[in-house]
């Protein structure tokens, strides 16, 4: 599978949500017993994470395996911690039958809160 390009905004102090579909020509990607990973760093090569979502941490959910769907959520206590600035990361799946897809890539844009 090549991965989709979507390049995200991420609002310091604001909830973070947004819903992923995956699809493919038959229609929606079944994604029963599969989870979702994404990482987010300032380049390709850091070796510091700026902030992971998975399943275990709750942030990058399948919310509807049969529709395809991945949901990506980052609280406003969290938002408000990460250092405004850019990034890069990737979306991966990794399926019942060992399978690992990247799914998404991007940059990261971590825009400064004004009212606190």
């Amino acid at each position: 599978m090549t991965p989709g390009k979507l390049d995200l905004t991420i609002y310091q102090g604001a909830t973070f949500s947004r819903t992923v579909a995956l699809s493919d020509t038959a229609g929606p990607v079944d994604l029963a017993g599969a989870t979702a990973r994404m990482q987010v760093r300032q380049k390709v090569t850091s070796p510091d994470v700026i902030i992971e979502l998975n399943a275990g941490n709750g942030r990058a959910v399948v919310t509807d395996a049969a529709a395809g769907e991945i949901t990506l959520s980052i609280s406003a206590a969290d938002t408000a911690l990460l250092a405004a600035g850019v990034g890069v990361y990737d979306l991966e799946v990794a399926f019942a039958n060992n399978q690992v897809d990247r799914i998404l890539e991007g940059n990261v844009k971590i825009s400064p809160e004004v009212t606190r």
